[in-house]
């Protein structure tokens, strides 16, 4: 059994009844990279943190920066790849339709992470999980805990896309199938999130991926299971080369390693023991060395994708693969990817400072999500009868997201998620000051 690649680049849009017709100078999936890039949800990743919360200096990455990259890394692999498999391919699809299919799904993969980055997630998470707030949870259902307790950017990504943004409850951007399926990283929900926590999809979108999953042709591998699009694997490495190189680029930045540190990594990930560079061996800045290392090792690490998804290509049609292209191509890609990661978790995100502003957003999260999930339970048990003051006023401000009075309690939590993790990292800061009084 293999997937076939004339229902994966199906031009069928999630929220439309009838196939839209092309526009002149646009193809379908080009108009999924406009309304991605247009969406205010997409705006806002400028101000949401990627690795180092509210850093003063514009050089460091944000949400946005890394997405526009590893979408530009994304369109390059998606070319390389349907350039060699063009034969496969049905006629009215190009290798350029992959390109810009990978690069939207590039786009939109961070698209649903909270504010503060990772450390958001886990507030969130571990918000949930307190014994004091259980009384929140009582009425709900084991898998409508487990989502709450399990909060996950890439599920909260696939709901933005799918629901909230443009056409609320409608379809939500209304982007093509392919485009979507390439989104799901983890097709499958949080019951099968095993201990890391990773899913894609919550109870309140499994009606959506089940649909995608069968209109696609992905293979099932449960239920509410299904293998990965072939093209997730290649925004995977899209952006786990990002990762590799811009964790330790922001880091040099901020001061916390040295390019020195660094260096020999960068060299392994170009495939190389020496780059012979007038700007290496200068009084260059360390910006600008790295720099001029960054190309090359990106332009060596995007070959050993492509040679690895080709060299894999019967399995992951098959979906039967279940590796990491970056660690099953070039060994030395593979080894320097690791030696970054190390580095990372070593010297990179043990920071003080980072982690003074990671305790700091745990503050925050806890006091927006306090009122906001007490607000929303108080608007459900009262069933419209009258709110107190303050539950009134923080209802109003989730506008267009607030539950209606009586709503089930999961989906109405849902909506009060929507909002906070919708916030910037600036808007909650100020909105948990004006919460809390701490102003």
């Amino acid at each position: 059994m293999s997937m076939q690649w004339h229902r994966l680049l199906t031009t069928r849009r999630y929220g439309h009844a009838e196939l839209p017709a092309e526009e002149a100078g646009r193809s379908h999936f080009h108009k999924d990279q406009d309304r991605i890039i247009f969406s205010s949800a997409f705006r806002r990743l400028g101000r949401k943190t990627q690795v180092h919360p509210m850093s003063l200096n514009d050089h460091i990455h944000t949400r946005l920066t890394h997405s526009i990259e590893v979408g530009s890394l994304g369109r390059s692999l998606g070319i390389r790849v349907g350039e060699a498999i063009q034969d496969q391919l049905p006629d009215w699809a190009s290798a350029y339709d992959i390109g810009m299919i990978v690069q939207s799904a590039c786009l939109a993969h961070d698209i649903g992470n909270p504010p503060f980055g990772h450390a958001g997630e886990y507030a969130i998470r571990d918000w949930f999980k307190r014994q004091q707030h259980s009384v929140f949870l009582q009425d709900l259902t084991d898998l409508e805990r487990k989502d709450l307790m399990t909060f996950e950017g890439n599920a909260q990504g696939f709901r933005v896309v799918t629901r909230i943004e443009n056409h609320l409850f409608d379809g939500g951007l209304r982007l093509t199938y392919p485009t979507l399926g390439t989104l799901l990283k983890y097709p499958w929900g949080a019951a099968d999130a095993g201990s890391r926590g990773k899913f894609s999809a919550y109870l309140t979108e499994l009606e959506v991926l089940n649909h995608l999953g069968e209109e696609l042709g992905l293979i099932p591998k449960g239920e509410n299971r299904w293998c990965r699009h072939p093209l997730t694997y290649l925004m995977e490495a899209a952006d786990d080369i990002c990762y590799a190189i811009v964790d330790l680029e922001d880091a040099v930045e901020l001061s916390i390693l040295h390019f020195e540190e660094i260096r020999p990594i960068l060299l392994q990930l170009c495939g190389v023991e020496t780059f012979d560079d007038d700007i290496l061996s200068s009084q260059a800045s360390a910006r600008r060395k790295i720099s001029a290392l960054r190309g090359k090792a990106m332009e060596h690490m995007v070959n050993s994708t492509v040679r690895a998804y080709l060299s894999n290509q019967s399995a992951i049609m098959a979906g039967d693969y279940t590796g990491e292209l970056l660690l099953d191509g070039d060994p030395d890609v593979a080894a320097g990817i690791r030696r970054a990661k190390t580095l990372a978790r070593e010297q990179v995100f043990p920071d003080t400072r980072k982690t003074e502003l990671e305790v700091g957003a745990y503050t925050i999260l806890g006091i927006l999500l306090e009122a906001f999930c007490h607000a929303v339970y108080e608007n459900h048990s009262l069933a419209g009868q009258e709110l107190s003051y303050r539950s009134e006023r923080i209802i109003s401000l989730m506008g267009i997201h607030a539950p209606d009075p009586g709503m089930q309690l999961y989906p109405a939590y849902m909506r009060a998620l929507d909002f906070i993790s919708g916030m910037t990292d600036n808007y909650a800061t100020y909105l948990a000051r004006q919460i809390g009084g701490l102003n």
